[in-house]
């Protein structure tokens, strides 16, 4: 009997024992300061204690360190009753950052899970006192920090100067954000300014099972926000010793700011007890000049005050004035067609002669490259009179933005400004193809290049005539108002005279308009233009490209003045291709310039029904069709002879409600 009261009287010890263990480890595990006064911290540098229990761990001097630790390491090693390592712990603490400059702060704070609390050599500023150059990123650190940063610094790839962010060994933040907290009333993040002198409320919580890190900031008006602002999948494995330390570090940099403690709570085993704010001491009363400005530093201050005001108004209206536009209310549909004068100002340079490409009777053409998305574009300046059916004349521009193939100049959109209209298109690199054609200081396009193009611009002017909503004639089709692109492909632009009309409907009559020498004879007699008329200034364009030389060149023998009428007389000689560009020195197909320039005369056909239509001509290129024969006999093919004065005229009738003017400025 007394055998097993002994056993028992020693099992009850034994249970005592280890009950008292298991609350002595607890209570190693965990702590909650509400103010600290009374505690054991490793305070250094200029961290003090505020007889109220407020840490404060900088002032408002410059470049200082000030750190806090708990006396302690935390033991993150086999625990008293398990052989498992644990490296779960939860930690929450109020803070505030009161700055000497209300817009500048300097430089934060980074609360720490070190292996020593001794960083020799550690900077203050954009360091927190925690690391320098030399240290920054070593694997050997095993440090942990969650930096609290009002201070932007790009070596680091800060994102604001009003974040925190999550450092492993180093200062650039594996993951980081701007200071925010959800609103369970208001189901949506709210900013927090980490520069007001406010107190906010974190809470670190580190899962090692999840290896998940979750950052949590508020006011401490309201309870922990249910999403946290950082959530960071996390192995601390191998950056977690057996032994560390846990504190905070902060530094001040050329600008400072006081930064405080007034509540903490730590639990490496499970959750961090709660603060009661209730409990938290107060922050000092912020210091206000008690001596007032005599008059005569008054004074001054004020009349400079008043005098850069003055100057800033005048630069506001200056600039206003500047990028002022022209806008009305039924500009408003056409919206995303819309470019701001500003970003077409900056886009050329404020216009300047270096990115001029050209210039003509309508206006002048410059280079741009658009700020907002690095894109290069032309931007012609068109001048324009508001009284003059304008609503039309956008209306006609932005149904050409809405057209859409690969041999047509895209136009992007358009600005207004008070008697001046600015088009912006696709930058073409390699200009006019009348350049290349006409000039001697240019590199030769050989056949092959010549042949393409005027497949690109039948296919377009094919676009044009049948497959898009609305028949759409260019009424100006001709070497000089076709671009190329980076590969050379041609591509038609410059509708400055293009004319929409429904398909099947019948034509208008309207001014004439045109360039001499591409006008179809029955343009000058009825003032109608169709989509015959378009093929046979094609029908000329070809012979351009085939030829080497512009339509009419009176400098010329009496019989080469006038290009097609040359071009028939050679054809019924049986000497058509005499006419070809001496230029590529025989270098074509024949078979192919043949039929190009039995094209052109079928074309330039006095009668319009006699002219292929653009799909015929299509096929005729891409050999999916047979050419018909030419009569030999016969007065259908050919221009009306012109005069040497009229011979570089450009016909326009300036109309808005045509859109005359739009694109002819070379």
């Amino acid at each position: 009997m007394m055998v097993v009261t002994f056993k028992l009287l020693h099992f009850l010890s034994g249970l005592f024992v280890s009950l008292k263990l298991l609350a002595l480890a607890q209570e190693e595990n965990q702590f909650i300061y509400h103010g600290f006064t009374g505690a054991n911290l490793l305070l250094n540098d200029i961290a003090k204690i505020h007889p109220n229990g407020l840490l404060e761990l900088t002032n408002t001097s410059k470049h200082q360190i000030g750190r806090a630790f708990f006396p302690f390491p935390f033991q993150f090693n086999t625990s008293l009753f398990n052989n498992s390592r644990s490296l779960s712990f939860s930690t929450q603490f109020v803070f505030a950052m009161v700055p000497e400059l209300p817009t500048f702060g300097g430089h934060g704070i980074a609360f720490t899970v070190s292996p020593s609390v001794n960083f020799t050599g550690a900077l203050a500023g954009r360091y927190l006192g925690i690391l320098n150059s030399t240290t920054d990123g070593l694997s050997s650190n095993h440090l942990l920090a969650v930096e609290i940063d009002a201070n932007r610094n790009p070596d680091f790839k800060d994102i604001n100067d009003n974040h925190i962010g999550i450092d492993l060994n180093k200062l650039l933040s594996i993951d980081s954000a701007p200071v925010t907290y959800f609103s369970d009333e208001e189901k949506e993040n709210k900013s927090l300014n980490l520069k007001s002198g406010k107190l906010m409320h974190l809470w670190i919580d580190y899962d090692e099972v999840e290896r998940l890190l979750n950052v949590t900031v508020g006011p401490i008006t309201r309870t922990k926000p249910t999403l946290p602002l950082l959530s960071t999948s996390l192995d601390l494995s191998s950056l977690m010793l057996d032994s560390m330390y846990v504190g905070f570090s902060s530094s001040t940099g050329a600008v400072a700011s006081s930064h405080y403690i007034l509540g903490w709570s730590f639990n490496r085993s499970g959750q961090a007890q709660s603060l009661d704010v209730s409990k938290l001491p107060s922050l000092p009363p912020q210091r206000k000049s008690r001596r007032k400005p005599s008059l005569r530093i008054a004074l001054p201050a004020i009349a400079a005050i008043i005098l850069v005001l003055a100057i800033s108004g005048a630069v506001y209206i200056i600039r206003r004035k500047k990028y002022e536009e022209l806008r009305e209310d039924w500009e408003q549909e056409y919206g995303p067609q819309r470019f701001s004068y500003k970003d077409l100002y900056k886009a050329t340079r404020g216009f300047s002669d270096r990115e001029l490409l050209g210039r003509g009777g309508f206006g002048m053409v410059y280079r741009g490259v658009l700020p907002s998305s690095n894109k290069q574009v032309a931007v012609k300046k068109v001048s324009h009179d508001s009284r003059h059916g304008i609503k039309e004349f956008v209306s006609e521009i932005v149904s050409m933005g809405r057209l859409r193939h690969r041999n047509l100049v895209q136009l992007l959109g358009y600005c207004r400004r008070k008697g001046e209209l600015l088009l912006v298109y696709d930058y073409m690199p390699n200009g006019s193809l009348d350049k290349l054609l006409f000039r001697n200081d240019t590199p030769i396009l050989n056949w092959v290049m010549r042949y393409q193009i005027l497949r690109g611009v039948a296919s377009a002017l094919l676009y044009l005539h049948e497959e898009w909503q609305q028949v759409v004639l260019h009424r100006d089709v001709k070497a000089s108002n076709v671009l190329l692109d980076a590969d050379l492909n041609g591509r038609l632009g410059d509708f400055g005279l293009a004319r929409f009309q429904e398909h099947g409907s019948t034509p208008h009559t309207t001014n004439v308009v045109g360039t001499i020498g591409y006008l179809a004879p029955e343009i000058t007699r009825t003032g109608k233009s169709t989509t015959c008329s378009d093929v046979f200034s094609f029908g000329t364009f070809m012979l351009e490209v085939a030829c080497g030389r512009r339509p009419v060149e009176s400098e010329r023998p009496p019989e080469e003045v006038v290009l097609v009428d040359w071009v028939f007389e050679c054809w019924k000689r049986g000497a058509i291709l005499d006419t070809v560009d001496p230029r590529l020195e025989g270098d074509y197909v024949e078979e192919e310039m043949e039929l190009v320039l039995k094209l052109c005369l079928l074309c330039t056909h006095r009668t319009p029904s006699a002219r292929p239509s653009m799909r015929q001509a299509v096929q005729y290129l891409d050999g999916n069709a047979t050419l018909p024969d030419l009569p030999l006999q016969g007065t259908g093919i050919g221009l009306v002879p012109v005069s040497n004065e009229a011979s570089r005229e450009h016909v326009s009738s300036y109309s808005f409600s045509d859109s005359e003017s739009i694109l002819s400025g070379r």
